[in-house]
C-alpha cells in the first residue's frame, strides 16, 4: 500500500503499523481466501489479535487497552489490518470498536470492568446493534421496546444487519424506553446467555462474507437495570456520540480498499501483455490509472483531515459526513475500474480485486447510508 502521509504520523505508529503488517502476513493472508469461501473466520484470531495488543489500540490502560487518544495510532493499524484484502474481516474482528465505545464512555464502573478486559483480551467478543428490520438508519424511530420492571427491564423487539451478531458473547442494544423521537432511547448491555434473546440465520452478503451478520430477536428478554448505558432515555447523544468515530473508520475502510484495488490494478497493468505492449503502454490505461490514484490521494488526505479535527478535540459532524460519502464512492469507483483492468480475470474470484469491488459496495450503506450523510450535512449547512 501507498506510504501515508508523514504529517500524521509518527515512530511509535510505524512500529505498530510494522507489528500489525506482520500480524496480517502471518495470520490472516495464508488463510483469508478460504475463510471468505467458508463465510467465516476462526473465533481464535480474535485472541490471537488480543494477544498482539491489536485489539486494545485506543482503549483505556486499566481496562486492559494500549491507552487513550491517540487516533492515528488506531488508524494505522486499521490500514495495515484492511491489507488482507477483506473487509469481512475487518469488521468482524473490529466489532468491539462501534460495541465497547459506548460501554467505556458511559457505562457504569461495575459493568465496564466486567466485560471490557475480556473483549479486548479476544476471549469475548462484542456487537452493537441498532437496526432494525424497515427501519435502518432511522435511530429515533426504533421499535425494540424495554419495559421497566424492579430491578429489570423487559426487552421485546428485533435488530438486524448486525455485525458479530451470531458469534457475539455481548451486544450494545438500543432500545425505546420512553415516548416517540430520539428523546425516548436508551442503551443496553445485552449478554448472549439472557433468557429470552435469541440469533436468528445467519445472513448472506453481496459482500463481506468472512463477517457474520445476523438477524437479533428478543421476547420478553430480561435486562438488569444495572445494565443501562448512560441515563435512561438518553441514548441518542450516547448513538451519536459513537457514530462519529465509526463512520471516520468507515472511511478508513474505504481509502485503504481504493488503495488496495490500484496498488493490483498497477501491477497487472504492467504485467498484463495486449496487442505486442503491457496494459500499461496504452495511454487510456495509463491516464484511467492516474484518475484512480488521484481520487485515492485525496480520500485518504481528507480523512487524515477529520481525524485530526477529532484529535484535536472538534466534534466535525459534517467533514466526517462528507468524507465517508467521498471515500465509499472513491472505493467504488476505483475497485470497478480495477476490475476493468483485470478484464475477464477481474471477474474471477481467485482475483482478490473482485472481492474489493464486492465489498466496496457496502461502505455507502454502513453507518448511515450516502442519502442519510446528505441530510445531516444540510442540517449542519443550516438548510
Amino acid at each position: 500500500m501507498a506510504k501515508p502521509s508523514t504529517s500524521y504520523f509518527n515512530e511509535t505508529h510505524d512500529q505498530a503499523r510494522a507489528s500489525a503488517r506482520r500480524f496480517v502476513e502471518r495470520e490472516i493472508l495464508p488463510f483469508i481466501d478460504d475463510w471468505e469461501e467458508a463465510g467465516e473466520f476462526p473465533r481464535e484470531l480474535y485472541q490471537k489479535a488480543g494477544a498482539a495488543g491489536l485489539l486494545g489500540i485506543g482503549y483505556p490502560e486499566a481496562l486492559g487497552g494500549s491507552g487513550e487518544g491517540d487516533l492515528f495510532l488506531k488508524i494505522a493499524v486499521s490500514e495495515e489490518l484492511m491489507a488482507a484484502s477483506s473487509g469481512g474481516l475487518v469488521a468482524g474482528l473490529g466489532s468491539l470498536d462501534i460495541g465497547l465505545p459506548p460501554v467505556i464512555q458511559w457505562g457504569k464502573p461495575a459493568l465496564k470492568e466486567a466485560i471490557v478486559p475480556s473483549v479486548l483480551s479476544g476471549e469475548k467478543i462484542a456487537a452493537l446493534a441498532i437496526s432494525e428490520p424497515g427501519g435502518g438508519s432511522d435511530v429515533a424511530n426504533l421499535k425494540t421496546r424495554a419495559v421497566r420492571d424492579g430491578d429489570f427491564y423487559r426487552v421485546s423487539g428485533s435488530k438486524t444487519y448486525i455485525t458479530s451478531g451470531q458469534r457475539a458473547d455481548y451486544y450494545t442494544v438500543a432500545v425505546r424506553t420512553g415516548d416517540k423521537g430520539h428523546g425516548g432511547v436508551s442503551m443496553l448491555l445485552i449478554p448472549r446467555d439472557t433468557p429470552g434473546f435469541t440469533r436468528g440465520r445467519n445472513l448472506k452478503k453481496t459482500g463481506w462474507w468472512a463477517s457474520d451478520t445476523a438477524e437479533l430477536f428478543f421476547e420478553d428478554a430480561k435486562v438488569p437495570v444495572s445494565n443501562l448505558i448512560g441515563q435512561e432515555n438518553g441514548g441518542f447523544m450516547v448513538i451519536m456520540t459513537n457514530f462519529l468515530r465509526e463512520r471516520l473508520m468507515l472511511c478508513v475502510m474505504a481509502y485503504s480498499t481504493a488503495q488496495l484495488a490500484l496498488d493490483m490494478a498497477l501491477a497487472y497493468a504492467k504485467e498484463r501483455q495486449a496487442f505486442g505492449r503491457s496494459l500499461s503502454g496504452f495511454q487510456v490505461t495509463r491516464h484511467k490509472l492516474v484518475d484512480m490514484a488521484t481520487q485515492v490521494e485525496l480520500a485518504r488526505e481528507y480523512s487524515y483531515r477529520c481525524a485530526a479535527l477529532m484529535q484535536a478535540g472538534k466534534n466535525p459532524v459534517k467533514e466526517v459526513a462528507m468524507a465517508k460519502n467521498f471515500t465509499a464512492q472513491v472505493a467504488e469507483d476505483v475497485t470497478r475500474e480495477a476490475v476493468q483492468i483485470f478484464g475477464g480475470m477481474g471477474y474471477m474470484r481467485e482475483a482478490r480485486v473482485e472481492r474489493l469491488a464486492r465489498d466496496a459496495r457496502l461502505l455507502a450503506i454502513g453507518g448511515g447510508t450516502t442519502e442519510i450523510m446528505k441530510e445531516l450535512i444540510s442540517k449542519q449547512m443550516g438548510l
